[in-house]
């Protein structure tokens, strides 16, 4: 168990949250589940709520930022990662992210939020890592509700939807609860109480989070967000939220001063200071180690006449790759033949094989399972329009593609089921 101060986690600890602080270290961009109220977007600073950030960090430009905000906000006390995707679906990036920070700030707290369905193989690398504090998102022990909040629930390679992936997700989500308190690791629940799903189911995920040793549960009012099949509901008031959180105090202690953090929340929890931070963020997302551009110098898109990028990624064909040019500026590299449509997600596996020495891949749009997969191999996916020449200086020289109407994934078409069997 962890000889740190423990009582210093504002989350955990409400007589501190107004003199400790918290900073996330965004380095987990990718998401091994679909929850049906969360629509991650990473360029918005006016919103708070999870999975939102300004940026994605690697873990050496995390270390970087960690510097940077100790030295602007001393106050800070807790090192968290919480996305914008699961903390688990990107392993080897939040493993290398605490080793860096544990050898450079080791008076840190160390915190971890994920959704559990990945988190077993790294119990023990997190215990020996020092995290003092993880949190689980559990809002239903009921598959049956569990299906209704979950769009699909990802295990390996393999996609689970309905109560199936429902029930796989919470068997890990309990094996975890108690594997973290075998390792002497405190352990909140976060509870998304979601109207007319779950806000009478929410007692007894309570109950069966504080029976395999949970020590905090924190019950929160979906925030419904644009572009999800929960966009439409009302948002929990108090009238909801204060009875759930006395019955179920019953069971288990309750968090009640909950921010509903951003995936690059900093500073205390009362004086969040992402926004003011944002310009430091943004600058070190763009730090690039030499070998990284050396190992994955090109780009890959998706093109009709070689000027514009102006087409679907399963409707392409073939892609042009581009690189830069010594001499300055942008050249055709190669044109490499797409996999053939029609064989599901083998075809984006093939894919990534195919752009294995490029850095990004630009489309018109995409599908989900496309770009989920086509990340998992490091390809940074964007949805961009416009002159090929445009979109190139944008990403090698400053990585910011919002003024070409860019973002990371995007939404496919009406008529894209993102699986690759009705594509080109």
């Amino acid at each position: 168990m962890t000889t740190k101060d423990t009582s210093k986690h504002p989350c955990f600890n409400k007589e501190t949250a107004g003199s400790c602080g918290r900073v996330h270290l965004p380095v987990a961009p990718k998401c091994n589940i679909q929850c049906n109220y969360c629509n991650r977007k990473y360029d918005c600073v006016n919103e708070s709520r999870p999975g939102v950030t300004s940026g994605v960090l690697q873990p050496f430009q995390a270390a970087e930022y960690m510097d940077k905000v100790l030295e602007k906000e001393p106050r800070i006390t807790v090192a968290g990662i919480a996305g914008p995707g699961d903390p688990f679906a990107n392993p080897a990036e939040v493993l290398e992210t605490m080793r860096l920070i544990n050898k450079k700030h080791p008076h840190l707290l160390f915190c971890l939020s994920s959704n559990g369905m990945g988190i077993l193989p790294y119990l023990d690398d997190i215990a020996e890592l020092g995290v003092s504090h993880v949190t689980i998102t559990m809002s239903a022990v009921d598959p049956a509700i569990g299906a209704k909040i979950y769009s699909w629930v990802k295990d390996g390679n393999v996609v689970y939807r309905g109560e199936k992936g429902a029930a796989i997700l919470l068997d890990r989500q309990l094996a975890a609860i108690k594997g973290l308190k075998e390792r002497g690791i405190i352990v909140k629940v976060n509870s998304i109480v979601i109207p007319g799903v779950n806000d009478d189911h929410i007692v007894e995920v309570a109950k069966v989070a504080a029976s395999w040793g949970a020590d905090i549960q924190n019950i929160i009012p979906l925030k419904p967000t644009a572009d999800t099949p929960f966009a439409e509901l009302p948002e929990p008031t108090g009238e909801l939220i204060v009875p759930l959180r006395k019955e179920a105090k019953c069971f288990i202690d309750q968090m009640t001063h909950c921010k509903r953090c951003r995936a690059d929340a900093v500073g205390l929890l009362g004086d969040d200071q992402s926004a003011s931070l944002c310009g430091t963020l943004q600058a070190c997302s763009k730090l690039k180690p030499l070998e990284a551009l050396n190992a994955r110098p090109y780009v890959a898109i998706a093109t009709r006449e070689g000027m514009l990028i102006n087409q679907h990624l399963g409707e392409a064909r073939s892609f042009q790759i581009w690189g830069p040019r010594e001499s300055g500026g942008y050249r055709l590299v190669d044109t490499r033949t797409a996999p053939s449509a029609g064989c599901g997600p083998q075809r984006w596996t093939q894919l990534a094989a195919l752009f294995k020495d490029c850095r990004a891949v630009l489309a018109a749009a995409m599908g989900e399972t496309p770009r989920m997969l086509l990340e998992e191999h490091d390809i940074k996916c964007h949805v961009v329009s416009g002159f090929i020449e445009d979109a190139l200086k944008a990403l090698y020289e400053s990585g910011d593609m919002r003024q070409l109407g860019g973002r990371r994934g995007g939404i496919a078409g009406a008529c894209c089921t993102g699986t690759g069997s009705k594509c080109g």
